[in-house]
């Protein structure tokens, strides 16, 4: 059946798009969410309002979540977990447990709705998208390791050597910060002795 959407609805459309779905989904959850109506032919002629409604809308929340995406955007977060010799997970890590340590971690509430996850079951890292709106979906990287080891352990060499190199980089970044600002500081006293320098010879 065709609908009318009146809010943006993940991996299905935009405010103001028509769509093809099915029936069950618009009766049990489009429609009592308030996210579309049925599209006839009255509806149809709203879509142009509704759409650019759904710009401003959207552009304001993007505006206001656009910080807490680039927050969130490559941070690592590590679970230790109890798993066997093969590293399969007795249990697993869902997507509300991933939600309650990012929103811990970052201080900003995260649901597990919006975490675009499977169970994860095996030790290992991996990439998790978290979606703050239709346009806003950073990555945050999580490392499954045993209980009992470390982070790096749940990782291929590889992953190891990759990880190592951000981290020296990170550390390159740093030096050069530091020596640009104590490169700065220097001129910025070199300039104060030159100007106290002619002040005195003024002086004379």
């Amino acid at each position: 059946m065709k609908i009318l959407l009146l809010e943006d609805v993940y991996k299905l459309g935009r405010a103001g798009d028509v769509k093809k779905v099915a029936p069950g989904y618009f009766r049990n959850y489009l429609m009592p969410q308030g996210m579309a109506i049925m599209a006839t032919p009255g509806a149809i002629k709203q879509a142009g309002r509704i759409r650019k409604e759904g710009e401003v809308k959207r552009a304001r929340i993007n505006d206001e979540m656009g910080g807490v995406a680039e927050q969130l955007d490559g941070q690592l977060f590590t679970f230790a977990v109890k798993a066997s010799e093969t590293g399969r997970l007795y249990g697993s890590v869902n997507t509300q447990m991933l939600s309650n340590v990012i929103s811990e971690e970052l201080g900003v509430t995260i649901e597990a709705k919006q975490i675009e996850s499977q169970p994860l079951r095996m030790v290992g890292k991996y990439t998790v998208a978290v979606r703050i709106t239709v346009d806003l979906i950073p990555e945050v990287n999580v490392i499954l390791y045993r209980e009992g080891e470390t982070p790096l352990s749940a990782l291929s060499e590889e992953e190891r050597e990759a990880l190592k190199a951000e981290e020296a980089l990170e550390e390159i970044v740093e030096l050069a910060e530091e020596i640009e600002e104590a490169q700065a500081a220097e001129a910025e006293e070199v300039s104060e002795e030159i100007e106290e320098a002619e002040e005195e010879t003024e002086a004379e």
